[in-house]
């Protein structure tokens, strides 16, 4: 049955539907970037909320910058905007459910004006983001915003046909100054530590190079909460769709697949009104920074621990690697004497049992989530979820080798060539600049560590890391993945 408003009714009684009328709903949300995760997270809150009868008038309106979110677009659209949570686990646990939070979607390439004023509205009093780590403009290395880049330089040049994100917020939060209208909250939903703080930052920047009083406005009326979001979201596949159709008689063109685990602590922090989220399971704080940590350092820094020594094995779902009693192993000992003594007291949380859950969530058969898709975007990553790791391990005095194999891993990942002789392509904005720095063995550690916007000014000064880094790198090289592994668990 194909997905839409007509054929909501006719679709089987184990598909869950809006307890709400669409038409009932009203937009108080713009979010940009609208993707697999957002739709599984922020959208599943909203959805669920409204299934309550509460706050209609919160529904989301999507923003796409990029010409790609044109797809995105038309598939939403020709669905009425709906679209099927497809829960996967092995458990009994999960829910297949329609979902109608999301009731339109603008492309700024249709019209940067309309885009504009629709950020401009009274009624958006949300703007929220996924527009991954390396869509803020920060330059890692020393934490400054990124004005020379030529998109940005493009906003800054004409602030009436903006490109970027920046671009777009100052523009509309210029119109919303101008008209006495309140200004809305900007809230991250990115994956990144004190990813509202980082926003901020990087808005505030432009606005100061486009506009001093604006960006006094903006400093004194927007508010910019930090958040952790958590829900592990593949890419939807072909696959997916059709065992969508075959299970459950729904054809969606753009379903999205997720695990049934999912976590939002938040900061109550909104200038202009909020969804009542917590009573659908969000969690508001004063402070987000010890869930921010745990949740980044465990399961991010654990994901890229396993995901490129996986794919160099030839693995290439994250469940392969935890059908590997090595793979698990080397995982608990990163965590456990690593990662766990930096991590200060989290409130309402048994760090033991969630480090068991993520053992269980890494090992979900169901979701099959691709290595392909957490080995993405490294050189972004590795400055978030790793380096602070190993900075923190170098001063405390503690063993890196661990922490260094992940590093190492890495370096020979980008070599674009695993064990096995199968070539692969480096998902990477700077796969090029990454790739040539591996490719001569004897430079790579120069190299590679000596790249400041990625891992700092620490570990390169560490003789200890640099020579745990080589070990690891010459015992990838010489004796692959699984003697590496057992070398450094015995």
């Amino acid at each position: 049955m194909k997905l839409n408003k007509h054929n909501l009714n006719r679709l089987s009684a184990e598909v869950a539907l809006p307890a709400y009328a669409l038409s009932d709903t009203r937009q108080g949300i713009a979010h940009i970037g609208v993707g697999g995760f957002h739709r599984a997270h922020q959208a599943y809150y909203t959805d669920a909320l409204m299934n309550t009868g509460e706050d209609l008038d919160w529904a989301i309106c999507g923003v796409g910058l990029r010409a790609e979110d044109r797809r995105a677009r038309d598939d939403l659209k020709a669905q009425d905007y709906l679209f099927t949570l497809f829960e996967l686990g092995d458990g009994d646990d999960t829910e297949v459910r329609v979902i109608g939070a999301i009731r339109d979607m603008l492309l700024a390439e249709d019209g940067a004006q309309v885009l504009i004023d629709k950020l401009a509205s009274p009624e958006i009093r949300i703007v929220s983001l996924t527009i991954t780590e390396g869509g803020y403009c920060i330059d890692d290395s020393n934490g400054e915003f990124m004005a020379h880049l030529p998109q940005i330089q493009h906003d800054l040049a004409n602030p009436d046909a903006p490109k970027t994100v920046f671009g777009f917020l100052c523009a509309a939060l210029a119109k919303r100054r101008a008209a006495g209208t309140p200004a809305f909250t900007l809230m991250s939903c990115d994956n990144l530590p004190h990813n509202g703080a980082v926003t901020r930052k990087a808005l505030l920047a432009f606005a100061a190079l486009r506009d001093a009083d604006l960006c006094d406005w903006i400093d004194r009326n927007v508010s910019f909460p930090n958040a952790m979001v958590d829900r592990i979201t593949p890419m939807t596949s072909t696959a997916h769709r059709l065992q969508l159709a075959d299970k459950h008689g729904v054809d969606d063109a753009w379903p999205v697949v997720c695990e049934p685990f999912v976590q939002w602590v938040l900061e109550d922090k909104f200038v202009n009104g909020r969804p009542a989220w917590e009573k659908v399971g969000v969690q508001f704080t004063d402070d987000v920074t010890p869930y921010e940590e745990m949740k980044i350092k465990l399961l991010n820094g654990s994901h890229l621990a396993l995901t490129y020594l996986g794919f160099l094995k030839g693995y290439r779902f994250v469940h392969e690697t935890m059908n590997d009693p090595l793979f698990v192993r080397y995982m608990r000992a990163y965590m456990d004497l690593d990662v766990t003594p930096q991590l200060s007291a989290v409130p309402g949380i048994d760090l033991t049992e969630y480090k068991n859950t993520l053992v269980a969530r890494f090992s979900n058969q169901a979701i099959a989530d691709q290595l392909e898709r957490v080995c993405s975007d490294g050189s972004s990553k590795f400055p978030k979820f790793t380096v602070p790791t190993i900075n923190r391990l170098i001063a405390d005095g503690r063993d890196t080798k661990r922490a260094a194999l992940v590093v190492a891993a890495w370096a020979l990942y980008l070599k674009g060539v695993d064990e096995n002789g199968d070539t692969y392509a480096i998902p990477d904005p700077r796969a090029a600049f990454c790739q040539a720095l591996v490719v001569d063995d004897a430079l790579i550690t120069q190299r590679m560590l000596g790249v400041e916007e990625i891992f700092g000014a620490v570990i390169p000064r560490s003789a200890e890391f640099v020579a745990a880094f080589e070990w690891c790198c010459n015992s990838l090289r010489d004796v692959g993945v699984t003697r590496t592994l057992e070398r450094i668990l015995a």
